[in-house]
């Protein structure tokens, strides 16, 4: 029996590789390149770029020259070709808001959030990372794989600890949409494996 390309979980649809592939963030390899690499900056909604500029002050000091040029010029986010709103990039790929730590890139909202100096973290896009989320024509959400180059040592290392990708972003999505619905994704890929669906 295979496994359906697309699984339903409460008003989700959720891509199955969502539950198939294993993954799990290699820092030490990859460097963080995510963060640098790409033509537009992270997805964000109209509430995170107030968070974001309610951390701005904190978090300037952490950013480039060029990055804070661009903030000055143009605000923390932009509206891309596609008509959606992303995070500010400096010289058309890094993110504003990198910042280098021992040769890693790190996100300087996040940091700033771990340390205790802001409330908000960093958008949910970037938090959710390799999984994209889509708004359907009917006003539904989508969950998609996005796969990534640069991500090959975060596969290596997934399969090699078995890690599979949901269980990876265990935070993130249910920061995003709730304990009860993460329950059930979890449930839902339970009762895959149960049936031999899934290994």
């Amino acid at each position: 029996m295979n496994i359906p390309p697309i699984i339903e979980v409460g008003d989700v649809l959720v891509s199955s590789d969502i539950i198939t592939e294993r993954f799990c963030c290699d820092l030490d390899a990859c460097k963080g390149i995510c963060c640098v690499e790409g033509d537009a900056g992270a997805p964000v909604t109209l509430d995170e770029i107030g968070g974001i500029e309610d951390a701005l002050d904190t978090v300037w000091g952490d950013m480039s020259a060029r990055a804070q040029s661009v903030v000055d010029r143009q605000g923390v986010a932009y509206t891309d070709r596609d008509g959606d709103l992303v995070t500010s990039i400096v010289d058309g790929k890094d993110c504003v808001f990198t910042c280098y730590e021992n040769g890693c890139c790190m996100c300087a909202l996040e940091r700033a959030f771990r340390t205790g100096k802001t409330a908000f973290c960093k958008p949910i896009s970037c938090a959710l990372y390799p999984i994209r989320e889509k708004r359907l024509a009917n006003g539904g959400t989508a969950l998609n794989y996005n796969r990534w180059d640069v991500c090959r040592d975060a596969v290596r290392k997934g399969v090699k600890e078995d890690i599979p990708l949901y269980r990876f972003l265990r935070d993130p999505l249910t920061r995003r949409f709730g304990q009860e619905w993460y329950d059930e994704l979890c449930t839902v890929a339970e009762e895959l494996r149960r049936q031999g669906i899934i290994p």
